[in-house]
């Protein structure tokens, strides 16, 4: 009798360490979420406040901000800053309101996002799926303009836009811009992880280049077009070098040439309340690209290192 109680007595003290044991790892585990979720927040607050700082400072008086410390709280100010930025303009850029800068990046913007996509896929789809003499030396080229560093092949591009008379023009300053040997890269990856029975199903079909292209490539790539676009709105959006040796107008400034522009030497003769609006409408088409386009900007990634 005793020997068959024993294995009962066992089998309760093994189920009750086993119960100890679970709630130990449920509280280590509970914890550790904690302590990153923790982590995170103090993350978030470390890069918003400089946001929400600038975003105070655009809803006070410049009397205010010139006279620290600034409050942590919004002024009333609000409506008569941005009113005056957007509309009024700004005196220290010649009086061009901050929609035309809005205006003139967006376009810069779209225009090389647009066109760096266009011409690599196109270029990636060429070298993939077309035979032709020279075919991996003209893309090794095209790798190759990866190690040549901006300060290079800057000079001589200003001069061929200066001898074609595209200075304050959006074509000179989307142009030597478009051309992107990475994201040929990125779409010739992947067009190679394409089966090759797929293209001879099409070419059985009687599917001609432009309708395979069209019809298969474009549809299976919308995940990596997505992706890249986020990637390419944001680098034509926050470009500086190239828009400053291309723009003398006022009128055809970006944002960021801008902003440069607002800030003097002198704090007294800085419209620091101005600078605060424009630099916190800067920000705003980048992040509302970031946000609506999010989901397909991850799962670009993530099918791009597949």
């Amino acid at each position: 009798m005793a020997d068959a109680v024993a294995p009962r007595e066992d089998a309760s003290t093994a189920a009750v360490l086993g119960r100890q044991e679970e709630g130990a790892m449920l509280g280590i585990s509970r914890t550790s979420r904690y302590v990153a979720h923790a982590i995170l927040m103090l993350g978030i607050l470390i890069v918003a406040f400089p946001i929400y700082y600038t975003f105070v400072a655009s809803t006070h008086t410049l009397q205010t901000i010139l006279r620290p410390p600034l409050p942590l709280l919004p002024g009333g100010e609000f409506w008569e800053n941005y009113s005056t930025a957007l509309f009024g303009g700004i005196g220290r850029i010649g009086g061009v309101d901050v929609w035309t800068l809005l205006f003139n990046t967006t376009v810069v913007a779209l225009a090389i996002a647009i066109g760096k996509i266009v011409i690599s896929i196109l270029s990636a789809y060429a070298i993939v799926f077309f035979r032709f003499p020279f075919r991996m030396t003209f893309f090794w080229l095209i790798f190759i303009t990866l190690m040549l560093p901006v300060e290079v092949r800057i000079m001589p591009t200003y001069k061929v836009m200066v001898d074609l008379n595209l200075i304050d023009t959006y074509t000179g300053l989307t142009l030597p811009l478009m051309a992107s040997a990475t994201a040929t890269l990125l779409f010739r990856q992947f067009f190679l992880t394409i089966p090759g029975e797929l293209v001879e199903a099409a070419r059985i079909d009687g599917a001609g280049p432009w309708r395979f292209f069209k019809d298969i490539l474009l549809p299976l790539s919308k995940t990596n077009i997505a992706a890249l676009f986020v990637i390419l709105f944001i680098y034509g959006w926050t470009q500086y070098l190239w828009p400053l040796l291309m723009t003398n107008s006022n009128d055809m400034n970006t944002i960021v040439i801008a902003l440069r522009k607002m800030i003097s030497f002198a704090d007294a003769d800085t419209e620091w309340h101005l600078v605060m609006v424009t630099s916190m409408l800067a920000i705003v088409p980048p992040i509302l690209v970031v946000v609506l386009m999010q989901r397909w900007f991850v799962k670009g990634l993530v099918e791009t290192e597949k």
